[in-house]
C-alpha cells in the first residue's frame, strides 16, 4: 500500500470516528434506563438468585484462561511481541468480566453494573488496539494502549458519578463500546492484515452482534424456550465468538 492510499484510508477511519463521536455527543445526556436491570429469567437455583444469568458468565472465564494459555505459548509467527500487552489485557478483561458480570447479575443495579462494565471496556479497548496494531500500525497500537484503556475505564466512572448526582450520562460509555464495533470492520476492509486467518475477528464481530440481538429479545426468547433467556444466551454466544477468535490466533501465520 503506497503512502497516498494509506493516508486516504486512514482519513476515512478518522472521519468515521469523528462523525460517530459527534452524533453521540450531540445528543442530550442519556441516563441508565432502570428497566435494563429487569431480566426476564430471575429464577434462583442452589440459593443463587438469577442463577442462569450468573452461571453463564463462566464461559468468559474459560476463554480468558484459554487466551492466557495461547499467549504463553505464542510464537513470532502468530502474534506481535509489541502487542503482547494488548493481548494480555484483552484476555484479562474477559476473566474479569466473568467475575464482574456474575457479581452484577446476583444483585442487578447501577452500583453493581459498574463492575460489569469496567472489565468490558478493558476488553473492548485492548481488542481495538490489537486490531489497530495488526492492520494499521504496530507503533500506533503500542502507543494507544494505555490512553484507550484509561478512556474506557474513565467512561464507566464518569457514568457512575453522573448517575449518583441524578444526571446520568452514558454517552462516553456508548462511544467506548460501539465506536470500535463501527471502526473495526472498516479497518479490516481498508487495510492489509499482518496475519492470515482474519476470519477469527469477523466471527467474533458476528457473535457479538448476535449476542446483542439475543439480549434485546431476552423476554421473548424465554417465553418460547424457558430453559435459557436471551440474556443468558448472550453471554454464551459472546464467549463462543472469543473462542473462535482464539482458534484463529492459534492457526494464523504472518502474511
Amino acid at each position: 500500500m503506497n503512502m497516498i492510499h494509506y493516508r486516504i484510508r486512514l482519513s476515512i477511519i478518522l472521519l468515521a470516528a469523528v462523525i460517530a463521536a459527534g452524533v453521540v455527543l450531540y445528543q442530550d445526556p442519556i441516563a441508565q434506563n432502570p428497566d435494563y436491570h429487569r431480566f426476564r429469567d430471575a429464577r434462583p437455583f442452589f440459593g443463587i438468585p438469577n442463577f442462569w444469568n450468573v452461571i453463564t458468565n463462566l464461559p468468559f472465564l474459560l476463554v480468558g484462561l484459554l487466551g492466557w494459555q495461547w499467549l504463553s505459548k505464542a510464537t513470532p509467527g502468530n502474534h506481535l511481541r509489541e502487542l503482547r500487552p494488548a493481548y494480555f489485557f484483552l484476555f484479562t478483561g474477559l476473566v474479569l468480566i466473568s467475575v464482574g458480570s456474575g457479581y452484577y447479575h446476583l444483585w442487578p443495579g447501577n452500583g453493581t453494573l459498574v463492575w460489569d462494565r469496567i472489565p468490558m471496556t478493558i476488553a473492548f479497548m485492548a481488542l481495538f488496539v490489537a486490531i489497530i496494531g495488526e492492520f494499521i500500525s504496530i507503533r500506533a497500537g503500542r502507543l494507544l494502549l494505555w490512553p484507550l484503556l484509561i478512556c474506557g475505564v474513565s467512561s464507566v466512572i464518569y457514568w457512575h458519578f453522573t448517575e449518583i448526582r441524578g444526571e446520568g450520562d452514558l454517552r462516553p460509555y456508548i462511544l467506548v463500546q460501539f465506536l470500535p464495533i463501527l471502526l473495526i470492520p472498516l479497518i479490516m476492509l481498508l487495510f492489509n492484515p499482518v496475519f492470515t486467518r482474519t476470519w477469527g475477528y469477523w466471527l467474533l464481530l458476528g457473535s457479538y452482534l448476535l449476542a446483542k440481538v439475543l439480549e434485546h429479545f431476552d423476554a421473548a426468547i424465554f417465553e418460547i424456550a424457558p430453559l435459557l433467556s436471551g440474556h443468558s444466551l448472550k453471554h454464551v454466544t459472546a464467549a463462543c465468538g472469543v473462542f473462535l477468535m482464539i482458534e484463529a490466533y492459534k492457526r494464523r501465520r504472518l502474511c
